[in-house]
């Protein structure tokens, strides 16, 4: 290769068209006249800024490395001389004045005294299609509903008179330390609700001894992620398989370089769930859509950010390929999105070192059931196998939970630890890094109660015969309303009239 040509901004202003369009992103500039046809957005949004600094509207919505990878080296046109850029001057819209009075009028932090408060705080401060992304699950919504209202259906079997002066809910998660029996779990795009995206969980977490798996498409870096690391913070990474196995191969061996100390591999995304509320607010423009699908049947232009982003998850993973991660990393491999008996034994059966009952937060399969419930059948399989409790398989739960008292639940009944994803998201997106901070103090004196009033004095004493899960399967029974998950949870809308027509 030549050396790195040093473009100025108008040189880069004449390449403004269809014909030939170049754009600026992270100081360096890109050919990007083949890919318009191919962007999943739509070349709608990449002409808007031909010939200009698309790094502003580029980067909330996209991994950090979306544009090297898939643009072929000759594409990478060199690095712009920022002096000769025309600065735009960013007008400031309506929406985003009214955004900005939300954020002045949050309830202050001292406030939110619960998980539910922050979902609040998110849900009115976040512009409509963050929210819409972060918030939407799949077809009509009913497993991220059961998600929450399975816990409903757990009760308590206290037991009293037990020293509880002294509480401890510190664990080990694949032998790594934890302050709590949570890590926080993986989510796409945090950027799009926060400046800092990613990092604001990364800070908060060295703060307190959290474990943070690492999306595969979070906003930030994977490398920015850990380089603002604290010594010896302990990381997970959640994985996307690529079609491209080499991609994949790269990709886990540097996290493993690196320290990071469990591969979490997402086996419940061949294809991404239809996530309405996304869908409806269309990221992705009206000419969504690569030009080679034209008289193709079965092409969505309206499927959000979701689609947007994820075209390159391999749907031909199998049982197959556990042997191939095993040979090109020595860490612990986790299966990240089991939802039966069946499967679970069969991934102690192939070595793996843990899995996760998920239903990927009510975003993939509807009806699907909750973690919780599919938790009491794999327990008593693998039990009856001989396969539980065993040191080095472990099982973590995700989904619905909001409380101190879900995770306790789900450890009573054999996990291990509980994955906590938007509760932790929508924390940041409301108040950064100080909000993750508080949501973590708030899980500690949940822990605390919780922990005397059960008369359990560590987690090891939190056991099954402490819960009554009878009803865990019965779908239909009464159980009292979740007032504050209903009044934050933002029922579907159906397709709107337009009223500039009327």
């Amino acid at each position: 290769m030549s050396d790195i040509r040093v473009l100025t901004g108008p040189q880069v202003a004449e390449h403004a068209s269809r014909e030939s369009c170049w754009i600026i992103v992270h100081g360096k500039v890109y050919d990007v006249t083949d890919f318009l046809d191919e962007h999943p957005g739509g070349s709608k949004i990449i002409l808007k800024y031909a010939g200009k600094d698309a790094t502003e509207a580029y980067e909330p919505i996209h991994p950090p490395d979306a544009i090297t990878t898939n643009l072929p080296p000759q594409k990478h046109l060199g690095v712009i001389d920022a002096s000769t850029v025309a600065k735009v001057v960013k007008e400031v819209t309506e929406e985003e004045k009214h955004r900005q009075a939300l954020l002045d009028a949050r309830p202050p932090l001292d406030n939110i005294i619960n998980l539910h408060d922050f979902e609040n705080v998110a849900k009115i401060v976040l512009p409509e299609k963050a929210w819409a992304y972060y918030s939407s699950a799949s077809d009509d919504e009913i497993t991220i509903r059961e998600n929450r209202m399975a816990y409903q259906r757990v009760w308590w079997r206290p037991r009293i008179l037990r020293d509880v002066s002294s509480v401890d809910w510190s664990t080990t998660i694949l032998g790594q330390k934890s302050t709590l029996p949570v890590y926080i779990s993986a989510t796409a795009l945090g950027k799009l609700g926060h400046p800092d995206g990613e990092l604001c969980l990364t800070r908060a977490a060295a703060n307190h001894g959290v474990i943070q798996m690492i999306a595969t498409l979070a906003s930030c870096s994977f490398d920015d992620i850990i380089d603002a690391a604290a010594p010896g913070q302990v990381f997970f990474l959640q994985l996307y398989v690529n079609r491209d196995r080499e991609i994949t191969r790269k990709y886990v061996q540097h996290a493993e370089k690196r320290g990071v100390k469990g591969l979490f591999i997402t086996v419940d995304a061949p294809q991404l769930g239809r996530r309405e509320k996304d869908m409806r607010m269309k990221h992705v423009d009206d000419d969504a859509g690569a030009e080679v699908q034209k008289g193709q049947d079965g092409v969505k232009k309206d499927q959000g950010v979701a689609r947007a982003i994820s075209s390159f998850i391999d749907p031909s993973l199998s049982w197959k390929d556990i042997p191939w991660f095993k040979s090109i990393t020595k860490m612990p491999i986790i299966l990240k999105g089991i939802g039966s008996a069946e499967d679970a034994v069969l991934a102690y059966e192939a070595g793996v070192q843990g899995i996760v009952l998920s239903n990927h937060g009510g975003r993939q399969l509807d009806t699907a059931r909750s973690g919780i419930e599919v938790l009491v059948e794999v327990v008593t399989a693998l039990r009856l196998r001989g396969y539980f409790p065993d040191p080095k398989f472990e099982i973590y739960v995700d989904g619905g939970v909001r409380r101190a008292s879900d995770v306790l639940k789900a450890i009573a009944l054999g996990a291990k630890a509980v994955g906590v994803g938007r509760p932790f998201l929508y924390a940041f997106c409301a108040y950064g890094q100080e909000g993750v901070e508080k949501a973590i103090q708030i899980f500690r004196d949940e822990f605390e109660m919780n922990m005397r009033l059960l008369g359990a004095r560590t987690i090891d004493e939190v056991v099954p015969d402490m819960v009554d899960a009878s009803s865990l399967k019965s779908h239909f029974v009464m159980t009292p309303q979740d007032n504050l998950f209903t009044n934050t949870y933002q029922p579907l809308a159906l397709a709107q009239f337009r009223n500039a027509k009327l």
